[in-house]
């Protein structure tokens, strides 16, 4: 019998630990932070069975901070999705191994999450005692209503071939920088289409969404009658229209809940709202 309160089942339950395999995001709707999103304090028993799960749509593991400008990538994926919590001092391998210098660890998570984090992204921290001076940081990332939320990532110069060149060439400091937006599908957080931004972005928007049903809408109805999705590109193709036409039609339906999005690290599918 387990020795949970009913209220840390219910975050167990939230954060995956209940084995939730689900990877379509519902877009419909308003966003707002779920009524059972209420953490309790996390305790080591608590982390032990969140760890046994393993990693998943709510939960991500890392070993260590390094590289702390890729890490807020998860956080990104979790604010733009549903939340989640990112274990730092956890192994892929699901062992706990905690980190030593945990302030320095949170310190740099931290800065990296104001730094690289566009627009900033409401999340807590909890410290898990785990061995002899290691400790577990548990970073808790709320679903958000300003999504959708960027890492900021500075832009690449193309490199210059300098070989006939007399003069020595000295590259200008590129100041510039470049936005990603990630996503959450299952336990991996991919780069989101432009198709899944403008969704995050128009999603806040409470006003019923209309659309008016046309040649194009019935083509595409038929297409999923026959097959159950259908992408950017086919749609296009089936429709003979524009592909930028296309996206947008598509966007629209999932934000009037007549189509779901699955967003894929490959192509984003569509299929029609509750297949």
């Amino acid at each position: 019998m387990s020795d949970y309160s009913s209220q840390q089942k219910n975050n167990l339950d939230f954060f995956g630990v209940s084995g939730e395999t689900g990877s379509f995001i519902n877009c419909s709707g308003s966003l707002k932070r779920p009524s059972n999103f209420k953490t309790c304090p996390m305790d080591y028993k608590a982390l032990k069975e969140l760890v046994r799960q393993g990693e998943g749509k709510r939960v991500e593991f890392k070993l260590k901070s390094n590289h702390p400008e890729k890490i807020v990538r998860e956080v990104v994926a979790f604010a733009n999705t549903d939340g989640g919590r990112l274990l730092i001092g956890i192994g892929d391998d699901r062992t706990i191994k905690g980190l030593k210098y945990v302030d320095e660890d949170e310190y740099l998570l931290t800065r990296a999450i104001e730094k690289y984090c566009s627009p900033g992204i409401e999340y807590s921290i909890d410290r898990i005692p785990v061995g002899e001076e290691r400790d577990v940081l548990v970073f808790t990332v709320y679903p958000s209503k300003g999504r959708p939320h960027y890492v900021l990532q500075e832009a690449e110069h193309p490199r210059v071939n300098t070989t006939f060149v007399r003069k020595k060439y000295v590259p200008q400091k590129n100041t510039n920088q470049v936005r990603k937006a990630y996503v959450r599908v299952a336990d991996k957080s991919i780069q989101a289409s432009w198709e899944m931004r403008e969704i995050l972005r128009r999603k806040s928007d409470d006003r019923n969404v209309q659309f008016r049903y046309g040649e194009k809408e019935r083509k595409l109805m038929q297409h999923l009658d026959q097959h159950q999705s259908v992408t950017v590109d086919v749609f296009a193709n089936i429709a003979n229209i524009p592909r930028n036409l296309a996206s947008k039609t598509l966007v629209l339906l999932v934000l009037a809940n007549v189509l779901e999005v699955h967003p894929d690290e490959m192509v984003d599918r569509f299929t029609v709202a509750g297949f």
